[in-house]
């Protein structure tokens, strides 16, 4: 897979961008945070950079996973309202130190809205680079994650080098479960095919995977995928162009 600024330029521009809220995720939170503190402290005498502390750990942490998450859409928007509702929270407390009594105890609400704005930057990074969606998206690193229509909960993983379906995370809590109950999980080497198709909305379709809630007949398009003998019927209004996806990717 060649380098994604090597990529078509759509593509290029769209991952230059989403990069750039990533980092403001990951990077740009916690120096907002580190700012705050740093503004806290030079207003009361003797400085306290002890305070400065936690959002430097906080930057470090978010320089590692940066790494580890730049190619990780379904991790951004956990890493956003987390790093968000950490700055609101720890900001509002140690405002105390200016006096402001009444300003610390709104801490949840601080904590709130950082949060949605941590979150609402993901949104916005996944939004860029799957809207609308485009088959180039196969030759670049990003995992992509789509939710099936009719199946709550219920979504579709392509990495780079495996596919995933996975049903809802309320089922691991369920005894007796497996992983293979809860997902299924093919090498992109072990499709043997992949085909795009128009539902009617009356087809009774089953699948291997443990779901709580029986599937709702849609019409619209979806995906065939076959591996490993089985045949699943993906229902997704992006059926043609995630099939053209998956061909490119398990091409490669």
């Amino acid at each position: 897979m060649s380098s994604v600024e090597d990529a078509p330029g759509e593509v290029a521009r769209r991952h230059r961008q989403v990069q750039l809220v990533v980092s403001l995720i990951y990077l740009g939170i916690p120096l907002v945070f580190l700012a705050l503190v740093l503004w806290i402290s030079s207003r009361v005498s003797p400085f306290n950079w002890q305070a400065g502390l936690l959002p430097l750990a906080l930057l470090v942490l978010g320089w590692f996973l940066r790494g580890k998450h730049r190619y990780k859409p379904q991790r951004w928007a956990g890493a956003g309202g987390w790093f968000g509702a950490i700055t609101g929270v720890f900001t509002a407390f140690y405002s105390i130190v200016l006096d402001i009594n009444w300003l610390a105890t709104l801490f949840l609400p601080a904590a709130l809205l950082g949060a949605i704005l941590g979150i609402g930057l993901a949104r916005y990074a996944v939004r860029v680079l799957l809207d609308p969606l485009i088959p180039e998206l196969a030759d670049t690193p990003y995992e992509l994650i789509f939710r099936l229509r009719g199946l709550r909960l219920t979504t579709l993983g392509i990495g780079t080098t495996a596919v995933t379906i996975r049903g809802p995370v309320l089922l691991r809590t369920k005894s007796g479960q497996t992983p293979e109950d809860l997902a299924r999980t093919y090498q992109l080497s072990e499709i043997s095919g992949v085909h795009d198709v128009t539902l009617s909305g009356a087809e009774r379709l089953k699948y291997p995977i443990s779901l709580p809630f029986p599937p709702i007949g849609t019409a619209g398009p979806a995906v065939i995928l076959q591996a490993r003998g089985e045949d699943w019927v993906l229902p997704t209004d992006h059926g043609p162009v995630i099939t053209q996806i998956l061909n490119r990717r398990k091409a490669a």
